[in-house]
């Protein structure tokens, strides 16, 4: 089994749950010492962008933002589709601390190398 755990999510601020969750799996990921990352697409870019999940909480009260501190603490990358950023009018400069741009190309290098969580 892979030690490479890849969170992948589509969902942006529509969707508080899904869009809490991503960075919660991926930081208990880390936790149990896995080598963990965020692959965000689609809606689901919109959590990079700085200030847009200040108040995004989960049903279960925890909050999106919490859980992105802990993966800029402790340098978990998260990963941003170039195009779907792109089409939104997000750049680079946009970004949170620990984000980057990537491409489909990585996220399927990734994916061949990591078990998978998409939301």
């Amino acid at each position: 089994m892979t030690n490479n755990v890849l969170i992948v999510l589509s969902c942006g601020t529509d969707n508080p749950n899904r869009t809490t969750r991503a960075p919660f799996f991926a930081m208990v990921a880390h936790k149990e010492g896995k080598k963990s990352a965020v692959f965000l697409l689609d809606e689901g870019v919109y959590i990079a962008k700085k200030g847009m999940i200040t108040n995004v909480r989960a049903a279960t009260g925890d909050s999106a933002d919490d859980h992105i501190a802990y993966l800029q603490e402790y340098g978990v990358p998260i990963y941003v589709c170039t195009p779907c950023a792109k089409s939104r009018q997000i750049s680079e400069s946009d970004l949170i601390d620990g984000a980057r741009m990537s491409s489909g190309m990585e996220l399927i290098q990734m994916a061949c190398e990591s078990a998978i969580i998409s939301l």
